[in-house]
């Protein structure tokens, strides 16, 4: 557990798991400071450090879109007064509602008002709901109010299931609308086959350094890599080189544009800026190079 700027004072709170800390999430986080604010309370955010599906469901594999460090300085950013970070555990999972809002709300972080989000159900089994969840509320002390619900013009409901599919389907751009940044992940780049260099576009590959982060789905993609806090214009592969061989496995392939440097071993952050294409099999060499040089041309010319 990871306590960030607690006092004694009393907080308007508000709990999830927050995985991305999408634009759902800075909705509600706003209306928490906003009521915080009216009633003279601290702000207050209990986020979990693992997915509760982790200890529910037995061989349950997350697909994240933030590690704990990554969504950590996403909710820093939010200026908030304080941030709880908890274990879910199988102990927690027992909890009622009622008995979470006593012993873990009320007694334990002090909280005055919990702003529950739209839907958002907790508790053992989450049987219970926001009428119950109020009722709750009254008879240990705290003021428990339900948040707006958050959309889009094209969307009715955000989630982070929503983005993941959108990084599945490779539609780079609506992810990074409902995040409110671009998404990204880091690697480390390992020994690949030296294709790449031969043919004029040298290419890092990549080992996830967090597996369980998602990867978006196959294509070629547009993206900002950072090397020792530098950024640099890159154009990434993701997929099974069907030109080259027929290797099933999915590679992560990167071309850094005007790059020389060697790289082995080290980390680099890969932003995802838009899909150019999807991966396809060419029947020489030949004609993948020059498809490679309109993707190369294509992220010269889209760069902002």
């Amino acid at each position: 557990m990871l306590i960030l700027n607690h006092t004694t004072q009393k907080y308007a709170a508000t709990i999830g798991l927050f995985d991305g800390v999408h634009a759902g999430h800075r909705y509600l986080i706003d209306s928490l400071k906003k009521e915080a604010e009216k009633r003279g309370l601290k702000s207050m955010v209990l986020t979990f450090n693992n997915n509760p599906k982790q200890v529910l469901r037995t061989n349950f594999k997350p697909q994240l879109l933030t590690t704990p460090d990554e969504k950590r300085v996403q909710l820093q950013s939010l200026q908030l007064d304080s941030i709880v970070e908890l274990d879910f555990t199988k102990e927690m999972a027992a909890l009622s509602a009622f008995d979470f809002i006593q012993q873990v709300l009320y007694d334990k972080y002090q909280v005055g008002l919990l702003l529950v989000g739209h839907d958002h159900r907790f508790g053992k089994d989450r049987i219970d709901g926001f009428p119950e969840y109020a009722a709750y509320g009254k008879q240990t002390g705290i003021e428990v109010i339900e948040a707006a619900q958050f959309s889009t013009p094209s969307l009715k409901q955000i989630s982070s299931s929503t983005i993941r599919t959108a990084l599945t389907n490779g539609k780079i751009e609506q992810a990074t609308a409902l995040l409110s940044y671009p998404y990204s992940f880091e690697g480390e780049v390992i020994s690949g086959y030296k294709v790449g260099r031969k043919i004029g576009f040298a290419t890092a590959n990549l080992k996830p350094v967090h597996p369980d982060k998602i990867i978006p789905g196959l294509g070629v993609y547009m993206v900002e890599i950072f090397w020792q806090n530098r950024p640099y214009k890159a154009m990434m592969n993701i997929g099974r080189r069907p030109t080259m061989d027929n290797d099933n496995n999915i590679s992560l392939e990167v071309h850094i544009l005007d790059f020389q440097e060697e790289i082995y071993g080290q980390i680099l952050k890969v932003s995802f800026l838009k899909k150019i294409r999807d991966e396809k099999k060419f029947n020489a060499v030949e004609d993948l190079v020059e498809q490679l040089k309109k993707d190369r041309e294509f992220v010269v010319h889209n760069w902002d």
